[in-house]
C-alpha cells in the first residue's frame, strides 16, 4: 500500500490536527462530569463484544467489526453487507445493518443504521398514577471513510446522527469518531487510537443538556508467532483516572458498602483483556475480560461469569457468521449475532 510522500505528509498533518482538537474536546468533557447516551458504548460487532465489550485493535475483515474503529476499515474488506442483532438486558433488542465498499486502492467507505429498542416501560404522571406504557428507542445513522496514510498506518472518521424518542420527548445529537491504526503483518502487531463520540446534542429532550460519552481509547493486539493466538489489551475511559465503585460484599444487611478507589482498582477498571484463537481464516474463538463490568455488577447476585464474554466466528464461502455471549448479572444473559456477505462473490 504505497502512497506518494507529499500526500502521506498531508494526511499525517490532517490527522494530527484532528487528534489535537479531539484531545482538547476530551479534556473539556472530562472536567464536566457525567454524560448520557451510554448506549453508544454498546458495540454491534460480535468480535468486540466477545473480547470484553471494547476492542479497537484486533484485525478482522468483517464489515461489522469496523464500527469499533474507523481506522480498521479498508479496501481489503471488499463490497460487504452486514447485519447485527442482540438480545440485551431485560426486554431490550438491538439490530442494525452496515454496508461498505472500496474507494480506490487505498480507501474505503461504509454506511450503517443501528436501532436500539429498550422494551415496554410503564409510564406514570407526577402523582404516580399509571398512564400506560411507552417504548424508548434510539437510532444511530453513521457514515465512515478511511484511507491509508502509509504502508502500515491507516486513519478514518465516522460521522453519527443520533435520534432518540422517549415517550413524548425527542432529542437529536451529532457525533464523530476519529481513529488510526498501525498494523505490521510481519510481526502481527496492531496498535490503535480512537477518540469516540466527539459532539453534542442539537435538540434536547427538555431544558437539561445531556452529554455524549466522549472517550479516548488505546488498543494493542499481538499475534504469538507460530501459535495461532492473538492477545489484546484495550484502555478506555481515558478522559479521567478515578473510576471508584462500591462493593457491598455478600449483600447481607450487616455488610456496609465499601468504597473501592485504590490505584490498582482504578487501573484495572480502565483495562479490557482479550485472547483470540485463530486456527484458520474461516474459524475463530475469543474470550474477553472486563474488570469494570464485573465491579459495576458487584452485588450478591453477580454471577461467576460477570465480566467475562466469549465469541465465535465462522466463514463459509462468501458468508460470515459471528456469535457472542455475556452474562454481566445472574438474571441477565446477552446474545449477539452478526451475519455478513461479500457481494463481489455472487
Amino acid at each position: 500500500m504505497y502512497m506518494p510522500e507529499s500526500l502521506s505528509r498531508k494526511c499525517v498533518r490532517t490527522l494530527a490536527a484532528a487528534a489535537i482538537a479531539a484531545l482538547g474536546v476530551l479534556s473539556s468533557a472530562a472536567q464536566n462530569g457525567e454524560n448520557s447516551y451510554s448506549f453508544l458504548n454498546i458495540p454491534s460487532s460480535t468480535l468486540a463484544y466477545g473480547l470484553g465489550g471494547v476492542n479497537i485493535s484486533n484485525i478482522d475483515d468483517d464489515i461489522n467489526a469496523s464500527e469499533r474503529n474507523p481506522g480498521l476499515l479498508g479496501p481489503e474488506s471488499g463490497m460487504q453487507l452486514g447485519f447485527n442483532y442482540m438480545h440485551y438486558l431485560g426486554g431490550s433488542n438491538f439490530a442494525g445493518v452496515r454496508f461498505g465498499m472500496p474507494a480506490g486502492d487505498h480507501g474505503a467507505w461504509a454506511a450503517g443504521i443501528q436501532y436500539l429498542g429498550f422494551g415496554a416501560i410503564k409510564g406514570t404522571d407526577i402523582n404516580g398514577v399509571q398512564t400506560g406504557e411507552f417504548s424508548p428507542k434510539d437510532m444511530v445513522f453513521s457514515a465512515t471513510y478511511a484511507h491509508d496514510i502509509t504502508g502500515c498506518w491507516r486513519g478514518g472518521a465516522t460521522v453519527k446522527a443520533i435520534y432518540s424518542t422517549y415517550d413524548a420527548y425527542t432529542a437529536f445529537a451529532l457525533a464523530v469518531d476519529l481513529g488510526v491504526n498501525y498494523y505490521n503483518p510481519d510481526t502481527d502487531l496492531s496498535f490503535s487510537a480512537v477518540a469516540a463520540n466527539l459532539g453534542g446534542q442539537v435538540k434536547r429532550f427538555n431544558e437539561s443538556y445531556d452529554r455524549l460519552p466522549i472517550d479516548l481509547r488505546l488498543g494493542l493486539s499481538k499475534g504469538l508467532g507460530s501459535v495461532p493466538v492473538v492477545v489484546s489489551v484495550t484502555a478506555w475511559n481515558l478522559t479521567k483516572w478515578k473510576l471508584p465503585y462500591y462493593d457491598i460484599g455478600d449483600g447481607s444487611e450487616t455488610g456496609a458498602p465499601e468504597l473501592k478507589d485504590s490505584f490498582a482498582s482504578n487501573l484495572f477498571r480502565h483495562l479490557i483483556f482479550g485472547v483470540q484463537f485463530v486456527p484458520s481464516d474461516r474459524f475463530t474463538l475469543g474470550l474477553g475480560y472486563n474488570y469494570k463490568t464485573r465491579t459495576d455488577m458487584s452485588t450478591y447476585k453477580r454471577s461467576f461469569l460477570s465480566g467475562f464474554s466469549a465469541t465465535a466466528g465462522f466463514k463459509v464461502r462468501n458468508f460470515g457468521l459471528g456469535l457472542a455471549f455475556a452474562q454481566p448479572h445472574s438474571g441477565a444473559t446477552t446474545l449477539m449475532l452478526n451475519i455478513s456477505t461479500n457481494l463481489y462473490e455472487f
